[in-house]
């Protein structure tokens, strides 16, 4: 089953009552309305896109060992995805597709790793939930996804409905600020520009990682001419 498919099956239980979760009518409007009101802000159009130069970025994985972008970049191209936490679904749907695409990105001489604002504690929980074999790296403060252009605030009214579901983000990501970056990926070229964005203000609509094969397989062969 595609990513998409699988995410809108999930949204349309989710939002039908048929998980243990079952949202009230109020909390799901307010949930469409910071979706909406983060569409028309209009800030995906203004984040890092194709054609611009990545940011470089050296952070810690679950285990504190420092990851740097350059020296991923000194192998080979870099996709990069950019999700919200453990604690979100969909991130966790996302990143199952990812780690299902892995051996066709390397095959392309490329690396992977997924950024998070959470903690290196969540992060390994993210790893071995969903079985990945690529790192997860804790974006402190979520000043990487600043940098990309997608980091957001929380609207007053939507913290108190995460805070109703469990989703203490203060906690989760030992930083006061409720911020969080839209979901996001990116293929970042070895000399540091980007060559495939794609930023989305509604976490519920993903791109299959298979969307992420041509790019590579357009640089790879830039590289071999």
């Amino acid at each position: 089953m595609a990513l998409q498919d699988r995410l809108n099956e999930f949204k349309a239980d989710f939002e039908g009552g048929k998980l243990p979760v079952k949202p009230s009518r109020e909390r799901l409007e307010a949930m469409h309305r910071a979706t909406a009101e983060l569409i028309a802000s209009s800030q995906a159009q203004r984040a890092k896109k194709a054609g611009d130069s990545a940011p470089d970025f050296t952070l810690l994985d679950p285990d504190g060992k420092p990851v740097a972008s350059r020296d991923l970049l000194a192998k080979g191209p870099l996709v990069v995805s950019f999700y919200r936490g453990v604690w979100c679904p969909y991130c966790n749907m996302e990143l199952q597709a990812l780690q299902a695409a892995l051996p066709e990105i390397t095959a392309r001489g490329a690396s992977l790793v997924a950024i998070s604002p959470q903690t290196a504690t969540n992060s390994r929980k993210s790893q071995r939930d969903n079985k990945l074999g690529f790192a997860i790296l804790s974006d402190t403060k979520s000043e990487v996804a600043n940098a990309f252009g997608i980091r957001f605030a929380l609207p007053d009214y939507l913290i108190d409905v995460y805070r109703t579901f469990g989703n203490n983000l203060p906690v989760i990501n030992d930083d006061p600020a409720w911020v969080l970056p839209m979901p996001a990926r990116y293929v970042v070229d070895t000399d540091g520009t980007i060559a495939y964005a794609e930023v989305n203000p509604d976490y519920t609509q993903r791109p299959d990682p298979s969307v992420l094969l041509p790019v590579l397989d357009r640089l790879r062969a830039s590289r071999a001419a």
